[in-house]
């Protein structure tokens, strides 16, 4: 899948946002199943993630994913079949001679400031390289105020910088059948405004999942949930990710005025 290339910082944050979650049509990567692919995006934008960058020229990786009750899957397989544990298989694969280790601090009906609280213990003992952080839906459901929201982010971000972590957030999850109960669109945007101020990297989960809705992809009407569905959604949801983190990981690329 094709993403959206690091934004500079002279560029106005107007622009910035156009630029995020707008651009051709994506396609699939070599080797990842066909229903991963979709139409539109790109649904992320790739910032530099210097400290993933040298983890893996020191040939070990370690992530760390703070999330809420949708980075979960149920059943004995759940932890083997959601995407950090997906993410950490491609990532493997695509990083030969490199230790990859996935770690996870996932409670269901955490706010983005409940998860700050528990940061500097989980960084403390993951030492992570990145930490992909999963947020917004309790913050919606709870009308948690949105500045209070994007505060909590920024207190995230500084405390995993310290620590040594890359950051890159991940937003809610797409469903049609809460769309209309939950506000979650208020809570996207600040989050791609955080992430411009910050120069974080965000994985567009709820634009994905919602161009697979709509383009008959993935099912998410149906009343019942069906375990094997999630299961394909996390898998191409870790593949893609992996993706992400590769593209921000890459060497810079030499200026025009360099070439």
């Amino acid at each position: 899948m094709k993403w959206g290339r690091p934004l500079g910082r002279g560029i106005a944050v107007s622009a910035c946002l156009a630029a995020m979650f707008l651009g051709p049509a994506a396609s699939v990567h070599a080797g990842e199943p066909t229903e991963c692919g979709v139409d539109g995006g790109p649904f992320a934008v790739a910032y530099p993630l210097n400290r993933v960058k040298k983890a893996v020229a020191d040939k070990s990786l370690t992530i760390l994913v703070v999330g809420a009750g949708s980075s979960q899957l149920p059943g004995p397989n759940g932890a083997a079949n959601s995407y950090p544990s997906r993410m950490q298989q491609a990532l493997s694969n695509k990083l030969p001679g490199v230790k990859v280790s996935v770690v996870t601090d996932v409670k269901s009906r955490r706010t983005a400031a409940d998860m700050v609280k528990s940061l500097p213990a989980e960084l403390a003992q993951a030492r992570p390289a990145l930490m992909l952080w999963q947020t917004a839906t309790v913050d919606a459901m709870q009308a948690v105020d949105p500045d209070q929201f994007s505060q909590a982010l920024d207190k995230g971000i500084k405390k995993a910088r310290a620590a040594g972590a890359d950051v890159m957030f991940i937003n809610p999850q797409y469903s049609p059948r809460t769309e209309s109960m939950i506000a979650l669109g208020v809570y996207v945007e600040n989050m791609r405004w955080v992430a411009v101020q910050q120069e974080v990297p965000v994985f567009d989960r709820f634009g994905l999942m919602k161009a697979w809705s709509d383009q008959g992809t993935f099912d998410f009407y149906s009343a019942t949930k069906k375990l094997d569905m999630a299961e394909r959604v996390h898998d191409c949801i870790g593949r893609l990710l992996a993706d992400l983190v590769l593209e921000a990981a890459k060497p810079d690329l030499p200026t025009d005025g360099n070439k």
